[in-house]
């Protein structure tokens, strides 16, 4: 449960906000540009889905999961752009005996290219952006104490596709959709037992994972404000057991939405400000989470245009 925060993380981390640019996105940094930065995130729930069944539980009461990342993405050329995420995790259950586990996460890249653009006359500019990113565990942290693990470890290969459309007066669209192919995870025991099955092995398949997301709003000047709607979908994997505790494999499923805003700060228009807040308001296996992320971007650049044409 505590990796729908981490995937929400994942998502707004793996690009710069000074630079308008995240993973769901159809902006791109110009060739030369480089956007880093910092931000934190704070995620948090009491409530959750035990399989469809809503419920809280006073064994763990309320569960905390924080991060800070440092990210930077570079424009290579105007249409080929690299972006990598280094996120540093903690977590902690408000009640109960378990402890919450800290350190570092998965190191995450990514390959962001647009291969189509297409300018519409006094309207604006359509964009098709393809996108590949991995994942990989930077510590030997373990998957086996779900929600208070500090992530999944398990390696990722992921494919995303995205539509954008972005007006002349600011009008801002974008939708898209991703495919995560997971690798097996290994756990420190040498049986389990999930989905009304024992294994006895320690490792452990991992479903791959679906999801896809819009958003709507404002983009012009280097100030972004929009909403957005997000959906995943696990491709496999059991419920949680009545009473037990969550499974590195259980189906996670969610809906969710939000926000995003940033803006430069006056005088220093290099450095923006970023925040963002989602609200997952329907799941499968995973905590009823809010997510809010907040933190600074600096842009380094000659002068001129930051974002491609």
């Amino acid at each position: 449960m505590t990796r729908t925060a981490l995937a929400f993380a994942c998502w707004i981390l793996l690009g710069g906000a000074a630079c308008a640019q995240t993973m769901q996105d159809g902006i791109m940094l110009a060739r030369g540009v480089l956007c880093a930065g910092s931000l934190y995130t704070h995620d948090q729930w009491s409530s959750y889905w035990e399989g469809s069944r809503q419920r809280v539980n006073g064994n763990i009461g309320t569960i905390t999961t924080q991060s800070v990342s440092a990210m930077a993405n570079y424009g290579i050329t105007d249409r080929i752009n690299v972006l990598a995420n280094v996120p540093y995790v903690w977590t902690n259950a408000s009640q109960g005996v378990l402890h919450g586990q800290s350190g570092f996460q998965d190191f995450s890249f990514a390959v962001k290219g647009d291969p189509l653009r297409l300018r519409l006359k006094q309207v604006g500019t359509l964009r098709a952006i393809v996108l590949v990113s991995t994942s990989l565990p930077m510590t030997n942290y373990t998957p086996d104490l779900q929600p208070l693990s500090l992530g999944l470890n398990s390696k990722t290969l992921t494919g995303r596709g995205t539509l954008n459309f972005l007006g002349r007066r600011g009008l801002y669209l974008n939708a898209g959709a991703a495919y995560t192919f997971r690798a097996n995870v290994t756990l420190d025991r040498p049986y389990y037992y999930t989905n009304d099955q024992m294994y006895l092995s320690n490792e452990v398949a991992m479903p791959n994972v679906f999801d896809y997301s819009t958003s709507v709003g404002y983009y012009r000047h280097d100030m972004k404000i929009v909403g957005n709607f997000a959906q995943q979908q696990t491709r496999g994997g059991g419920d949680i057991r009545r009473q037990d505790m969550p499974f590195v494999s259980n189906r996670m499923n969610y809906s969710a939405a939000g926000f995003e805003i940033q803006y430069p700060i006056p005088h220093l228009r290099r450095l923006q400000y970023w925040v963002a807040y989602r609200n997952v308001f329907d799941g499968r296996n995973v905590g009823q989470a809010n997510t809010i992320t907040t933190g600074l971007m600096y842009t380094f650049h000659r002068e001129g245009r930051t974002t491609a044409p």
